[in-house]
C-alpha cells in the first residue's frame, strides 16, 4: 500500500475540510499504513497541533509552500484538499506552487467548484487541475460544472462522494415530541432564521416540534462580525414566539454526541442560502443515518435528495420549508419511505467504502509512475 501525506487544515481547526481530512486520514491509515498530515493555519489558529501531524503551514512562514511541499514529497501520494479561502496568497494561489513542486502524485480535491467563478479563481482552479495528479469532485455536479466550465481534460476527474460515519447502530436519544436539527458551524447564510419562520408555522401540531441548532458560530465570522449572527436568532425567535421550542447547542459535538443527535432527529433540516454548494457533508451525514431531510434547492442536495431520501424546497421559503416538514412529521407511511430510499446507497456514502476509492486512486497514480533511472537499473 503506498503512503499518504495530506494537506489541509486539520482538527484542532474546527471547520468542514478538517472534519473530512481527518475522516479521510484515518481510514487510509488504520491498517497501519504510513500517513502524516501537513496542517494549514491561518494568522489566529496558534492551537497546537494533534497526532498525526508532521508540519504546519503557517501563513506567517514567507513560501511556506516549500517546506510543506519537501515533507509531502516523504510519501508516495500527495492528498490535497483544495477550498479557496485555506491557503495563503489571494484566493489561496500559494497552493499551486506547491502542486508543481511535488515529485510524489497529487490528488486534489475539490470541496468547491464555483458556477461563476472570478477570472483569477478560474484561472487558478484550471492551473491546480493541470498540476494534480488526479483531481476528485464529490459529486456529479460538481465534476459537469468543472468540465463545462473550465478548461480542464475529463480523464482527470474522478467523483468519490463525501464520506460518512456509521450512525444507524447509535442509540437514538427517545423524545416526546417531533425533533428537528439543523447542525454544523453557524454564520449568515445558513439559513436558521427561514427555520425558525417555518417552526412558527408548525405550533399548531400536537406536541409541536421541538428544533435543535447545533454547533459553534465559523471561526471567520467570529473574526468580523463575533456572535451577531446567533444574537439575531435567538431575537427572531422571541419575535415569532418559538424560542421556548429552540435549543441552540454552541458546541462542536464530537463523533459519538453527534451521532446520538443525529439519530435523535426526525427531520434533519438544511436551509442554506447558497445555490452553489455542490458539496455538503452534514447532508452526506444525515442521509447515510437514515433521517429524513428537508433541505433547500442547492446543487447537492438536488442531486442526492430528488426521488431519494428527501424533500427539496425553494431557497428563503418558510412556507415551503414548514411544508415539507409537516408532511414527513404528519403523512403516513412518509418518513419511513424516505429512509428506505438510502439503504442500497448508504453503505457506498460510509467512511470505509469511500477511502478504498482514495485507496484505488491513489494505487493507479503510483503504479503509472515512470521508473526512475535508479529504480530501473535496479
Amino acid at each position: 500500500m503506498p503512503s499518504y501525506g495530506f494537506l489541509s487544515t486539520h482538527p484542532p481547526t474546527r471547520c468542514g475540510l478538517a472534519t473530512f481530512n481527518s475522516a479521510l486520514a484515518a481510514q487510509l491509515t488504520a491498517d497501519g499504513t504510513r500517513g502524516g498530515i501537513v496542517r494549514v493555519t491561518d494568522h489566529g489558529d496558534d492551537q497546537q497541533a494533534g497526532p498525526g501531524v508532521v508540519h504546519t503551514w503557517s501563513p506567517r512562514t514567507p513560501a511556506g509552500w516549500r517546506d510543506a511541499a519537501a515533507v509531502l514529497n516523504t510519501f508516495d501520494v500527495a492528498i490535497v484538499q483544495h477550498e479557496y479561502g485555506i491557503y495563503p496568497g489571494a484566493d489561496g494561489e500559494d497552493v499551486l506552487p506547491l502542486l508543481r513542486r511535488l515529485t510524489a502524485p497529487s490528488i486534489v480535491v475539490l470541496h468547491t467548484v464555483l458556477r461563476q467563478p472570478s477570472a483569477r479563481q478560474k484561472s487558478l482552479l484550471e492551473q491546480i487541475v493541470a498540476a494534480a495528479g488526479a483531481v476528485v469532485t464529490m459529486t456529479d455536479t460538481a465534476r459537469d460544472r468543472l468540465l463545462v466550465g473550465y478548461s480542464v481534460p475529463p480523464e482527470k476527474v474522478t467523483v468519490i462522494p463525501h464520506g460518512a460515519a456509521e450512525h444507524v447502530g447509535v442509540p437514538a436519544d427517545r423524545r416526546t415530541r417531533p425533533h428537528l436539527l439543523t447542525w454544523g458551524l453557524l454564520g449568515p447564510g445558513k439559513g436558521v432564521e427561514w427555520s425558525l419562520r417555518a417552526l412558527a408555522r408548525l405550533q399548531d401540531l400536537e406536541p409541536t416540534p421541538t428544533y435543535t441548532v447545533a454547533g459553534r458560530t465559523h471561526p471567520k465570522v467570529i473574526e468580523h462580525q463575533g456572535e451577531a449572527y446567533r444574537s439575531g436568532l435567538h431575537r427572531l425567535g422571541a419575535q415569532l414566539g418559538v424560542a421556548h421550542g429552540v435549543d441552540y447547542q454552541d458546541v462542536y459535538h464530537d463523533q459519538a454526541t453527534l451521532g446520538r443527535l443525529i439519530r435523535s432527529a426526525d427531520v434533519v433540516v438544511l436551509p442554506y442560502d447558497s445555490r452553489e454548494q455542490v458539496t455538503s457533508g452534514v447532508l452526506i451525514e444525515a442521509v447515510a443515518a437514515g433521517v429524513p431531510v428537508v433541505a433547500t434547492a442547492f446543487p447537492h442536495a438536488v442531486e442526492l435528495l430528488t426521488g431519494g431520501p428527501g424533500l427539496v424546497v425553494p431557497h428563503q421559503n418558510p412556507a415551503a420549508l414548514a411544508a415539507a416538514i409537516r408532511r414527513i412529521l404528519t403523512e403516513p407511511g412518509l418518513a419511513h419511505r424516505l429512509a428506505g430510499r438510502i439503504r442500497p446507497l448508504a453503505a457506498d456514502l460510509r467512511w470505509p467504502a469511500v477511502a478504498a476509492r482514495y485507496g484505488t486512486l491513489a494505487e493507479r497514480l503510483v503504479g503509472a509512475r515512470p521508473l526512475t533511472v535508479s529504480a530501473a537499473s535496479a
